[in-house]
């Protein structure tokens, strides 16, 4: 086992949830609870039902979510009957989501409201505040070492500020997004210092040894999450005399998911929230949830049980609000976080499409798209039941190389662990000849890989081609940057903006000056929004920022435009034969779509007939017809088109 992390003295306190009082019974709720009811009981029962009265627990349930629907507010009841009538309203092609640390972005929360204009301008109707309620003092894993679910960081503003900023996006279509940890809390919350103060209740909330004999077995299988700044999973803290599961960080206490106390008391804080205004809930780290001796405690059978009786017991009291799964997971684990087999169309309605980013940045430094076709077309079906994917090509965390030996071994001469190598080393700029400027994480000494950090911009080549001055490398750098945004528009799903990408933000260095940041390459890439840029973008039209920032303006006002690209529509992968493109058939009914990138920096040719198509074509994204020349279709570098039967 790994060397115990040292631990140190903590504050605070909780209460016991209890149940409200009885009041008149609501048809209404009596209705979405036995809706619920239908698909709690199964979950349930398999979680607990050896050691627990699963009756009663069902009781229990139904007590919090009934006393947190009755103080929710009146016009999110009214948004409740809306979404209850139209379930799938986040699977429309409207929907464009938008990611920001609220500081970073405007500086407190209050000050959410005055951004609306620039958010609507892009389209956007989804705005993800990164982790805001109240870490726990000094370092908190970004925001993810939560102590207090029921308050905002005071440096952010209070859960009023939150309330009132949630009415105003409402009130102009945009829905606001939180995150929410479950696997862990901060070794400071309530719940924790009641533990470390000895009540055995609380103590049950988590994962605690009175000695090392399971802590090393679990070990043995278990993969370190941040091998270089916290090697190994459990701590051992002196004054209790114990060991706890601390999968991230010492200061990360692992929730005991075994107790249904825990489902209790984590469901009375998503209700407790929603009733706040929040209506998408991007639940934080959900593959480490389940414990079992002999594995890697990651993405167990029990985790998605766990997700649906969370989904299924807030539509009771909030039908309006959804759940994303943060699963940063291989091919094969990911797609049960969107339902699979008994779990189809029950557990959380989104979850991020980690591959689809990671092959992006393959076939853009192989300029190769045989990976990228064969891992989306073998692993991945071509809808959900009332859920998908949140499509990205990066988000505040690093980008972990995720490839396979056995989808490696399908490609010739391709070999895994030499290819994640190669793209650790082209993103840190190392590769000869890579455009890239990005930098390792937590390289894993046993296995040899390394993560990647850096902005979307500076990966894609916009750094070094604007220090060069050359200006085809500064055109090739923004139309990376345009595909990987028309990439994620139309694959299917809910595209999101990392905030600052739409006008090529670059690394910020800046971050090695602060002592609290300084531990965490990843704020490399989180740099704070730069709203003078914004202000001259009609000043200078033509600069990388104006260029890129009316790219992806029209590229999320043309996704709005076309029904092939609502996330119920199948998302089909073609093999062209082609390996410099990618191309996918968005099967519409009506007016189906085809979609096809070139992943090169040089011009590339490709027969219609190769992709189903005919010679009457436009482009629906630059909305004009397209030239054929002798049955082909001409791409120019980097080129997206979009291409249905000319009208």
């Amino acid at each position: 086992m790994a060397q115990p992390r040292t631990a140190a003295a903590s504050t605070t306190a909780p209460r016991k949830a209890r149940a409200p009082r009885k009041a008149a019974a609501d048809p209404l709720f009596d209705l979405r609870w036995r809706r619920a009811l239908r698909d709690l009981r199964g979950p349930l029962a398999r979680l607990y039902g050896d050691a627990h009265d699963v009756p009663a627990l069902l009781d229990r349930v139904r007590a919090v979510a009934e006393g947190r629907w009755r103080e929710r507010p009146a016009d999110l009841r009214a948004l409740d009957l809306l979404r209850d009538v139209d379930p799938e309203w986040f699977l429309s092609q409207d929907m464009v989501a938008y990611v920001a640390y609220a500081d970073r972005f405007c500086g407190t929360i209050a000050e959410i409201p005055r951004t609306i204009p620039y958010l609507r301008d892009l389209g956007v109707t989804y705005l993800h505040l990164m982790p805001c309620l109240m870490p726990r003092p000094g370092q908190s894993d970004g925001g993810y070492a939560v102590m207090d679910y029921r308050r905002i960081d005071p440096r952010l503003g209070t859960m009023d500020d939150l309330e009132q900023a949630a009415r105003a996006l409402r009130a102009q279509g945009i829905s606001v997004c939180l995150d929410l940890v479950l696997n862990h809390t901060a070794k400071e919350h309530d719940w924790a210092e009641r533990a470390r103060a000895g009540d055995p209740f609380f103590q049950a909330f988590y994962l605690m040894f009175d000695d090392d004999r399971l802590p090393r077995d679990y070990e043995a299988t278990l993969v370190d999450i941040f091998p270089d700044q916290a090697p190994g999973s459990f701590t051992f803290y002196p004054d209790l005399n114990k060991w706890v599961w601390t999968t991230f960080n010492e200061y990360q206490w692992d929730l005991n998911w075994a107790n249904p106390e825990v489902f209790l008391a984590v469901l009375d804080t998503i209700l407790h929230l929603a009733n706040k205004g929040v209506e998408v809930f991007r639940l934080d780290a959900v593959a480490f949830m389940w414990k079992r001796l002999g594995t890697t405690c990651q993405n167990l059978p029990e985790v998605h049980d766990i997700l649906q009786a969370i989904v299924q017991a807030t539509r009771a009291a909030a039908p309006a609000v959804i759940h994303k799964a943060e699963a940063i997971v291989g091919p094969r684990d990911l797609v049960p976080y969107l339902g699979q087999g008994g779990h189809e169309g029950k557990v959380a309605q989104l979850a991020y499409h980690n591959n689809l980013m990671v092959q992006f940045w393959s076939s853009l430094a192989s300029r190769d798209t045989r990976l990228m076709t064969q891992v989306l077309r073998t692993h991945f079906p071509e809808r959900f039941s009332r859920a998908s994917f949140a499509t990205y090509i990066r988000c505040h965390d690093d980008i972990g190389w995720a490839i396979t030996d056995e989808d490696a071994a399908r490609i010739p001469y391709l070999q895994a662990h030499a290819h994640r190598n190669f793209l650790a080393d082209f993103y840190n700029g190392s590769f000869p000849g890579s455009f890239a400027r990005g930098a390792d994480f937590q390289s894993n000494a046993l296995t040899g890989d390394r993560r990647t950090n850096g902005s979307f911009a500076s990966l894609a080549g916009l750094e070094a081609a604007i220090e060069s001055g050359d200006p085809t490398l500064i055109d090739h750098a923004i139309a990376r940057i345009l595909m990987g945004h028309a990439l994620i528009a139309s694959f299917g799903g809910i595209p999101l903006l990392y905030m600052g990408d739409e006008l090529g933000m670059l690394n910020d260095h800046g971050y090695r000056q602060d002592p609290e940041l300084a531990p965490d390459g990843r704020w490399m890439h989180r740099p704070r929004m730069d709203w003078p840029l914004v202000a001259g973008l009609p000043d200078r039209p033509r600069s990388p920022a104006a260029r890129i920032h009316d790219g992806v303006r029209a590229i999320m006002a043309a996704r709005k435009r076309l029904e092939a690209l609502a996330a119920q529509v199948p998302t089909r992968i073609l093999d062209t034969g082609h390996p410099a493109l990618f191309a996918l058939l968005r099967a519409d009914a009506i007016r189906p779509l085809t979609c096809v990138f070139n992943f090169t920096e040089h011009p590339q040719r490709i027969a219609c007939r190769s992709l189903g198509l005919d010679d009457h074509l436009e482009d629906a994204l630059a909305g004009r017809r397209v030239g054929v020349e002798e049955g082909e279709l001409r791409l120019s570098p980097y080129q997206a088109l979009w291409l249905r039967r000319a009208a």
